[in-house]
């Protein structure tokens, strides 16, 4: 065998259960889930775009209900859903003046539509324009159809997380074009247009993800996983421990499975799914922080 070939199958699954200290009937969970033939799919990245409901949902992982994990055992749940919840975490601040140019995302739309990586690319692609500004008259009434009270002052909402960067997105949900339109004539005008603001920051937390991942296998199932026999027999024939998770919104995404580390059968299943090409939720979280 060239040294450039990766180790064939058997050395690869013997060496993984020498790791976890796998024994005779584990070992046998692991060879058949690396042999499970699923239409797995890499977990997408986030684009370039100004729309936030277009990226992985991760700040509903602060406030996860208890009740969005499904699986057998309810001790199962509630000791996943205690670690998934510390994953994000979420901070508040205020300023006193800021720059409405630097915006550039908004929270409030279809979660399908196309990416558009600035305001100027989403409002040149719009098939008919309903705001027109030519005059500061013109930015005023058309600034304030999204934040009725500019002109007086009230603060502005918000959010930035940092799998987007540092893009700033406003989380109002209607007006969309006039909050664009209004944004980039300012930018185009040099006009100063500033405002208090509250931001909501979200962050990967390293710990939680180090945790996460010290204590479970998190792995993307396609949705035609749960009929598969192959796999319903291995995880349900054992009893394995595991908790189900519904969480990404686009048509056709995959499901995380969490299975415990500390269960040897779960292990084994985990290093299996990886091996027959599901997805790392763990290392694709950690790539986005």
């Amino acid at each position: 065998m060239s040294p450039t070939q990766p180790p064939p199958l058997t050395a690869r699954l013997a060496a993984i259960a020498q790791r976890f200290g796998i024994g005779k009937a584990s070992r046998r969970i692991l060879e058949r889930a690396s042999q499970l033939r699923l239409p797995f799919q890499p977990l997408p990245l986030p684009q370039e775009t100004i729309w936030w409901q277009a990226g992985p949902p991760l700040q509903r992982l602060v406030e996860l209900r208890r009740g969005a994990l499904s699986g057998p055992v309810q001790e199962d749940k509630a000791e996943a859903h205690a670690v998934l919840v510390g994953v994000v975490k979420r901070s508040e601040q205020r300023l006193d003046s800021f720059d409405l140019r630097q915006v550039d995302g908004l929270c409030g739309t279809d979660i399908n539509a196309a990416p558009v990586p600035s305001f100027e690319d989403y409002l040149a692609g719009l098939q008919s324009r309903m705001v027109r500004i030519i005059s500061y008259k013109d930015f005023v009434k058309a600034i304030s159809q999204p934040l009725p009270r500019f002109l007086a002052g009230e603060p502005i909402s918000l959010c930035r997380a940092n799998w987007y960067g540092r893009r700033l997105f406003w989380s109002g949900e209607q007006h969309a074009e006039a909050f664009a339109a209004s944004i980039a004539y300012a930018r185009l005008r040099k006009l100063e247009a500033t405002l208090p603001a509250e931001i909501t920051d979200y962050h990967l937390d390293p710990a939680g993800l180090e945790l996460l991942g010290e204590r479970y296998h998190v792995l993307a199932m396609p949705v035609q996983a749960w009929n598969d026999p192959a796999f319903m027999g291995l995880l349900l024939d054992g009893g394995i421990p595991y908790s189900r998770l519904t969480f990404l919104r686009h048509t056709g995404a995959p499901e995380f499975i969490l299975l415990p580390k500390k269960h040897a059968d779960a292990t084994a299943l985990g290093e299996g799914l990886r091996l027959a090409g599901a997805a790392d939720v763990v290392r694709y979280l950690k790539a986005l922080g």
